[in-house]
């Protein structure tokens, strides 16, 4: 699915490569082309960033289309309209997903589902038990039906010796006019991977002196949300700087961090304290909008977040650990409000993101023993 149509996206000043496809969403009974957008580390861009558990939900139920009914209205936006006559379907929702599943491996420089049948292949040909086969056999399966041709990466027999081999003598292959492998089928199958092993054999080993490259996690992402009261098992609703986790700063309390962020943006100190005291994120966000900010506000605020995030999982351990369970993922943050804080789609800077990446590199660097306390402080 890669081919030559490369993209990126930068989150957290980080490159993230990524690729392209035509697809179809179905939105008010009407059908729109677009692009669809495969990232590394698992965010994929159908008329929004979505994971990929996400994208297979909207695959389920037809927002993205791999069928079309005669006579339905399709559209290009602002090119043209047309209404589908005959419409022949090249792939299935479970194989489109498969495809953009082998698509996020292969960006990472993993194997895919081809890479992880071949592997398969050289375990039964190096120990030709029936169990090593019927594993070939599944992993073969296992790959998207619209894939397996190019598996072998040969366009004059497709995948033609590798159903053979996986099927064996008196199988049968998932094509049905393939009919009954035979014994001859089957040894030039078996001669056609021999002189394969023997080229890739003599091929230099290309590995960097420094080891492969590092994949990408999968990203994680934070939706807008509006957290009122703390829960048992908060999840990644505990990420959010209005989660109400209190946290207390040189002597003072707060309900959570987006309430000290806000009390300590204003300019007044008298107004400060009926910030800290709103009752919910939101409303000290409005109270600490009606008033002006500090002078240099915007030169410092980075700073006084950080110091603010280092506090709540300093002192909410139970959320320190939700972070460190996000592992090296991206830390995508989505704010309405701010596009200074939010990622917003790819439009905004997710300088949220960035420093709730760096506390937890702080964290994990206070458990490896690095540092006296969080941070180094």
């Amino acid at each position: 699915m890669i081919g030559n149509r490369l993209t990126h996206r930068i989150a957290d000043g980080v490159r993230i490569p990524g690729t392209w496809r035509p697809a179809f969403i179905c939105n008010g009974g009407q059908y729109f082309l677009t692009d669809l957008f495969v990232y590394a580390d698992g965010l994929i861009d159908c008329w929004g960033l979505v994971t990929v558990e996400e994208f297979a939900e909207k695959l389920r139920t037809g927002w993205v289309a791999t069928s079309f009914p005669a006579g339905a209205q399709a559209s290009v936006h602002d090119l043209v309209d047309w209404n589908f006559a005959e419409p022949e379907s090249w792939t299935t929702p479970d194989e489109l997903l498969g495809e953009v599943r082998d698509t996020i491996d292969l960006l990472n420089g993993r194997p895919d589902s081809t890479g992880r049948c071949l592997a398969a292949v050289d375990v039964f040909l190096a120990d030709r038990t029936e169990q090593n086969r019927a594993a070939a056999r599944d992993a073969f399966l296992a790959i998207p039906e619209s894939q397996r041709r190019y598996a072998l990466g040969d366009m004059d027999r497709k995948d033609r010796p590798l159903r053979v081999l996986v099927a064996g003598p008196g199988g049968r292959t998932y094509l049905p006019f393939d009919g009954t492998i035979t014994q001859e089928s089957y040894d030039n199958a078996l001669g056609y991977f021999e002189e394969r092993a023997r080229r890739n054999a003599e091929r230099p080993d290309r590995t960097p002196a420094d080891g492969p490259a590092t994949s990408h996690a999968p990203a994680v992402q934070l939706y807008h949300s509006y957290p009122n009261k703390p829960l048992d098992e908060p999840g990644k609703l505990g990420l959010r700087h209005d989660y109400p986790a209190p946290i207390t700063v040189d002597g003072a309390a707060y309900p959570s961090v987006a309430h000290a962020y806000w009390a300590l943006s204003v300019a007044d100190p008298e107004t400060r304290p009926a910030v800290a005291a709103a009752p919910n994120a939101a409303a000290a966000r409005t109270l600490a909008a009606a008033s002006s900010r500090r002078e240099g506000w915007e030169h410092v605020r980075t700073a006084v977040l950080t110091r603010l995030l280092r506090a709540k999982y300093e002192q909410h351990p139970e959320l320190a650990e939700i972070l460190l369970g996000t592992g090296d993922a991206t830390v995508i943050y989505d704010d309405v409000n701010s596009a200074f804080w939010g990622d917003n789609a790819g439009r905004g800077r997710n300088w949220s993101g960035r420093l709730l990446e760096l506390v937890r590199s702080e964290l994990l660097a206070h458990r490896a023993g690095l540092f006296g306390a969080a941070g180094g402080r």
